[in-house]
């Protein structure tokens, strides 16, 4: 799929990467596809990339990907690793490693609230701290927790300790490469 050539089929809301500005891409327009991960696409139209969101899929001629939801009796455990799986599907705009392999994901603590629902409360970083995208990521996160049935999502963007590449796991080094 990557290096696909699309038309977009309608007007849609594209996320200017890195910067994280919205700009508005209208239908007809001549785009490539770099990257479709975790159901999010990265497209180049006239040597600018854009992030096109997960819902607005169709406008590239691609389904959205949808998760199911948690069930009622399912226990800590089994929460925590749909947490965690959906959060893999979460993937940096420019880089195809999703924010936990990338080591963004500092600290997640998942538990019920007084009425028993699902609540996420979670610190993260960039790759960057001047990066843009913060805001993207962090309704990219809501979204797809928002799948599980998981609607209290509390997410804080830190910068301490600053993010360096050691972070990653040995799988994402491997694939950037950098083993």
């Amino acid at each position: 799929m990557s290096g696909e050539e699309v038309t977009l089929s309608r007007d849609c809301i594209g996320t200017l990467v890195p910067q994280g500005t919205r700009v508005e891409l209208p239908a007809g327009v001549q785009a490539t596809i770099t990257q479709a991960l975790g159901g999010s696409y990265t497209i180049l139209v006239e040597g600018h990339m854009f992030r096109i969101a997960a819902e607005d899929a169709d406008v590239l001629g691609k389904e959205s990907i949808i998760t199911g939801g948690l069930d009622k009796d399912a226990t800590d455990e089994e929460v925590e690793k749909k947490v965690y799986e959906q959060l893999m599907t979460c993937f940096d705009p420019e880089i195809p490693i999703n924010i936990v392999d990338l080591g963004l994901v500092y600290e997640c603590d998942i538990k019920k609230n007084d009425e028993g629902n699902w609540q996420v409360k979670m610190q993260m970083t960039l790759t960057a701290p001047g990066c843009g995208m913060g805001e993207v990521l962090i309704a990219d996160i809501k979204e797809k927790l928002a799948t599980l049935g998981v609607t209290d999502v509390d997410v804080e963007l830190v910068f301490d300790p600053p993010w360096r590449m050691d972070m990653m796991t040995e799988e994402a080094r491997l694939q950037a490469g950098l083993m």
